[in-house]
């Protein structure tokens, strides 16, 4: 068993790899617009002294985020999973966020357990959210990416029926990979086994206006 994530909704790029038998490293670089350049090469270097024959599975953020560097991403991660005839599973960047706060709290200590509530800055002054149960140490979405003004999150939170723990993304969302990574594997035991062609972008905006 060895799974691979990708995270390239931000100018940094985030690898995670993780056999679940107690091997699991990640690492994130700044590349910017340089990231297309160096992805291929930086995929090769990390995954050593595997090789790309013992991948299990993949998993890649599929946004929201940058346009430019989710698309790099997702295509890649796609053309690797069909290449290898492995799985490839498409994880939000908000549920990934989400699943970091949820490592980092003790939530499940909490009663009533909250609802994870997570926005991220978008483009033009706007927010990406969504909202999410924990269910045991994981997440079940109770309202999928959405883009709303400030003003609209900000009543949402306040009038939100069930007791909210807002989180805000950071702008280095790549440190969020090996969560990526945990949420695939979760779908992983469940069973599915999604095919790349099932993996598209979430952007959430038109890049321009």
């Amino acid at each position: 068993m060895l799974g691979l994530a990708l995270h390239t909704s931000s100018p940094h790029l985030g690898l995670a790899l993780n056999n679940f038998a107690g091997e699991a490293r990640y690492q994130t670089w700044e590349f910017g617009r340089d990231l297309s350049a160096h992805l291929h090469t930086t995929l090769g270097d990390f995954i050593r002294p595997y090789t790309w024959g013992d991948l299990s599975f993949l998993a890649v953020a599929r946004g929201p985020g940058g346009f430019t560097g989710t698309r790099v991403g997702v295509v890649s991660a796609r053309t690797l999973a069909q290449q290898l005839a492995i799985p490839l599973f498409g994880i939000s960047t908000l549920a990934a966020v989400a699943q970091a706060a949820l490592v980092r709290q003790d939530f499940l200590a909490m009663q009533p357990m909250p609802v994870i509530a997570v926005d991220m800055r978008a483009q033009r002054n706007m927010r990406f959210t969504a909202i999410y149960r924990v269910d045991r140490d994981t997440l079940v979405p109770l309202q999928t990416e959405q883009v709303v003004t400030p003003e609209a999150w900000e009543a949402t939170l306040e009038h939100y029926e069930l007791p909210l723990f807002s989180v805000t993304a950071e702008d280095d969302i790549a440190k969020t990979v090996p969560q990526v990574l945990e949420l695939a594997f979760r779908e992983w035991q469940t069973g599915r086994r999604p095919a790349w062609m099932e993996v598209v972008p979430y952007y959430g905006q038109h890049p321009v206006d």
